[in-house]
């Protein structure tokens, strides 16, 4: 079975800091990590390449220090990986991106296609949907338990108050979510190999995509502001007896109009 995960470097949210004067992120001195659903997704995909036989490869599109989170995915157990980095990405909004991976997926053999449920400095959902529409093929989003029976998968999907089981064939694309499994940490051997290996690197040449589809031209969304979190003021202290604390709690309640 081959398996394509793909997978993205974003930067640690706990440190992202906003210039006050262009209200873009400020990324210089910000570390980066593989986006945590989609550890999830390579998870999966490693646990299912062992008990099935094949690949697992890694795709990403993003600029050349990406490649650091692609070699923390092989020394988890994948076996290859490709950076898709090009200028021509630049700007590219959820749908240019989803055109470009699909693109490159479309120059490899695969099964399943895994990817995260979103990424944490986007928060959308929306690529790997878009992805599976791209390719024509099925999709299962909010995955959070997987049983593979040769060309047919079970796949139990997350909702709110439960969950349904559905059947599909391959090709499918599967978005995980963080309850699907524990991802594992690298194998200290397979960090010195993760090294060694050659990371593929492919341009908006290497991909059969409309130009007018990538990056910044073919973005329709517009940011039109970013900015963090207000920190929240002191809140007031009161000591009183429970019955005299309660009244207190209702009247301020009153006053702010929630009840």
């Amino acid at each position: 079975m081959n398996i394509v995960v793909c997978l993205k470097q974003v930067p640690d949210t706990t440190e992202v800091r906003i210039d006050p004067k262009t209200g873009t992120l400020i990324r210089d001195g910000v570390p980066s990590i593989i986006n945590p659903d989609d550890k999830n997704a390579l998870e999966e995909a490693l646990v299912l390449r062992e008990k099935t036989d094949g690949k697992v490869t890694i795709i990403s599109m993003g600029p050349p220090q990406a490649e650091k989170a692609l070699r923390e995915a092989i020394a988890m157990g994948a076996d290859e990986a490709i950076l898709i980095s090009d200028r021509a990405f630049g700007g590219a909004d959820t749908l240019a991106t989803s055109h470009t991976l699909a693109g490159a997926l479309k120059k490899l053999d695969y099964d399943i296609i895994f990817a995260g449920r979103q990424a944490i400095d986007g928060d959308t959902a929306q690529v790997g949907p878009e992805i599976a529409e791209h390719l024509g093929i099925p999709q299962v989003t909010y995955v959070e338990k997987v049983e593979a029976n040769g060309e047919l998968l079970k796949v139990q999907r997350a909702w709110e108050d439960g969950y349904e089981v559905i059947e599909v064939k391959t090709p499918v694309l599967l978005t995980a979510i963080k309850e699907l499994n524990e991802p594992r940490y690298m194998h200290m051997a397979n960090i010195f190999d993760a090294y060694k290996k050659e990371i593929k690197i492919w341009s908006a040449a290497d991909i059969d995509v409309d130009r007018s589809l990538l990056g910044l031209s073919g973005s329709p969304t517009k940011v039109k502001k970013s900015m963090t979190k207000e920190a929240k003021g002191q809140g007031e202290l009161v000591c009183l007896p429970a019955k005299e604390a309660a009244a207190h709690a209702v009247q301020k309640l009153k006053e702010k109009h929630f009840i």
